[in-house]
């Protein structure tokens, strides 16, 4: 799978941004998507504006910039297909570990996207 690939060989920097019901537009930091056997991309999500925001639009772009000289990486448009709070699953997947009195304040939720479309991040 080319987009598995993709991420488990590139390192880099990656800004999911995301639009309430009104059109009122967030940008965050995200790591690398997952990417799943079935082809779908899934996001940690803690309980903050970008999870608030998918769960009334479900509509999002994730940009991608590779560390490497230049402007390289990807830009996914993506649609929100569904979630879950399968904490053991979502422990698996994680890249980072935390303290455990700091890793349990918040909620996450493993939420999953359909890639609608693709294109390179161009630049000078």
């Amino acid at each position: 799978m080319e987009l598995r690939d993709y991420f488990k060989n590139n390192k880099g920097f990656g800004v999911l941004s995301t639009a309430d019901d009104n059109g009122n537009v967030n940008s965050a930091v995200y790591a690398r998507p997952h990417v799943m056997d079935d082809g779908l991309l899934a996001f940690i999500m803690r309980d903050r504006l970008s999870h608030k925001n998918i769960r009334s639009n479900p509509r999002a772009t994730y940009l991608f910039r590779e560390d490497s000289p230049g402007y390289h990486g990807k830009r996914l448009y993506l649609t929100k297909i569904r979630e879950e709070e399968n904490a053991e699953l979502i422990s698996s997947l994680a890249r980072r570990t935390y303290p455990p009195e700091k890793d349990h304040i918040e909620s996450k939720f493993l939420v999953y996207f359909k890639m609608e479309k693709e294109r390179p991040l161009v630049g000078m």
